[in-house]
């Protein structure tokens, strides 16, 4: 698509400048709608929304769906109520909701009222009472549901009628009388059952359902653990309000894989390389905020009288990036593992004692290793002329740098446990957090078991 993206672009601005709508609506036709919101997103405002105008109302529909929120926003804003309302109409229900709520409260009301079929707009004002990150709030409205005495015939009569709004049939959903969830059944059972009596007969019954309520992340767990393409959702008494597809759960893993890794990288909100220099200026700076105050931290360490040990012991300062990089390192592998855990629902609150068990293992096979390795190296190649000095200082770095892996490898893994706990992100942990901890602790260590050391074993004066 890049290189369709630069030999088309040109080509394009150039007619939208000229306002030549029927040249340019023939050098898009075969064009999928994702394509054209690329285009879109790399054109100025002035000349996207000249586009968008001149597209139909459904395919124009389907590129604002494809847009990124920002680029999304910004044209909205050129665009009026009216415009915006009919290419709702051509929108699934969470899409369209997804798309109204990016706009100011007024504009939503005024909207939601230029919206022809009030059926939509209803289910519309309906989805939107529900959480953004529940299963309320993703799920879409578009189904095929048919009454659980239907006979065969006449079910299929009713999908015939139902589907001719709907792009995807994913499953057909049975209900009863008072529009409760009974069962499901795919469209192959149409084929298989033609003279069904009482669809009740032949459907799938108690299918897999969710909550309005449930949190997405919940959701997209279910959706991976039974490799579901389309989950059905009710409320709290087992009616049917909707159904939530693949394509949306794809949507949230995304978003929560990007979200994520931007809190493991330091950042306090999303960020996008389009959003200004302020913008990202403001979600990058606390934590590098927190960085200074841990590097002010460890050089008070290291000026609060252990100046003089390093006087005693200058090849210590060769190792000190050693220390503290090898504790972030250690910390933030730990986390990440705890965070992964947590995220995919393969680890519990209730046996995280058990993880800790095992993390306490390896930390201590990896710690046993590299303080070896590191230990070998010292004595080898030995960083003072004074075999005395150079014996402490690789004894004083082998048992910190092992300490260090020790305590790195269990505070990684318990921060998590304890932030998801008490119901924060547990992904913030693997972030700069982990690593300034450690920075700090593992310059004590050092500092501590080398002046314990000199003080027990040696003649030497601090």
């Amino acid at each position: 698509m890049k290189e369709l993206q630069d030999n088309l672009k040109p080509q394009l601005v150039e007619l939208i400048d000229k306002k030549d709508a029927a040249s340019l609506l023939e050098a898009i036709k075969d064009l999928h709608p994702a394509d054209i919101a690329e285009l879109v997103a790399d054109m100025d405002t002035d000349e996207a929304v000249f586009l968008i105008q001149q597209l139909d109302d459904e395919t124009s529909a389907d590129v604002l769906v494809e847009l990124d929120t920002d680029d999304r926003k910004d044209l909205l804003e050129q665009l009026s109520n009216e415009d915006i309302a009919r290419r709702l109409e051509q929108m699934d229900t969470d899409d369209a909701v997804d798309v109204i709520q990016e706009m100011d409260k007024e504009d939503q009301e005024d909207v939601i009222k230029h919206i022809d079929d009030v059926e939509q707009a209803g289910d519309i004002v309906d989805l939107m009472q529900y959480g953004e990150d529940t299963a309320g709030g993703y799920m879409s409205t578009e189904m095929i549901v048919v009454n659980e005495n239907m006979s065969m015939p006449d079910c299929i009569i009713a999908m015939r009628e139902q589907a001719e709004d709907l792009d995807e049939i994913y499953n057909i959903y049975v209900v009863d009388d008072d529009n409760r969830l009974r069962g499901i059944f795919p469209l192959k059972t149409t084929i298989t059952n033609p003279g069904a009596k009482h669809i009740k007969n032949v459907m799938e019954p108690d299918p897999l359902t969710v909550k309005t309520d449930t949190p997405i992340e919940d959701v997209a767990l279910d959706f991976e653990k039974y490799d579901l393409v389309a989950m059905p959702v009710v409320d709290s008494i087992g009616r049917l309000v909707g159904i939530i597809t693949i394509d949306d759960i794809v949507d949230q893993v995304r978003e929560q894989g990007e979200h994520d890794y931007q809190l493991a990288s330091g950042f306090t909100t999303d960020v996008e390389t389009s959003d200004n220099v302020f913008m990202q200026v403001r979600a990058r700076l606390p934590w590098l905020f927190i960085g200074l105050v841990g590097g002010i931290a460890n050089a008070f360490i290291l000026d609060g009288g252990d100046t003089a040990l390093l006087q005693v012991l200058p090849g210590m300062a060769l190792f000190i990036p050693l220390i503290g990089g090898t504790g972030g390192n250690v910390g933030t592998q730990s986390s990440a593992i705890v965070v992964q855990g947590l995220a995919r629902g393969t680890l519990e609150l209730k046996n995280a004692g058990m993880h800790l068990l095992k993390e306490f293992g390896v930390a201590l096979l990896n710690a046993l290793i590299i303080s070896a390795l590191l230990f070998a190296y010292a004595y080898v190649f030995p960083v003072d002329s004074n075999p005395e000095k150079a014996r402490i200082t690789a004894w004083a770095v082998t048992i910190s740098l092992f300490s260090v892996i020790m305590f790195a490898s269990i505070f990684g893994s318990l921060v998590p446990i304890i932030l998801e706990k008490l119901k924060f992100d547990p992904a913030v942990a693997t972030g700069p957090f982990v690593t300034v901890t450690n920075d700090i602790v593992g310059m004590i260590i050092y500092m501590a078991v080398s002046t314990w050391l000199i003080t027990t074993f040696t003649q030497l004066v601090i």
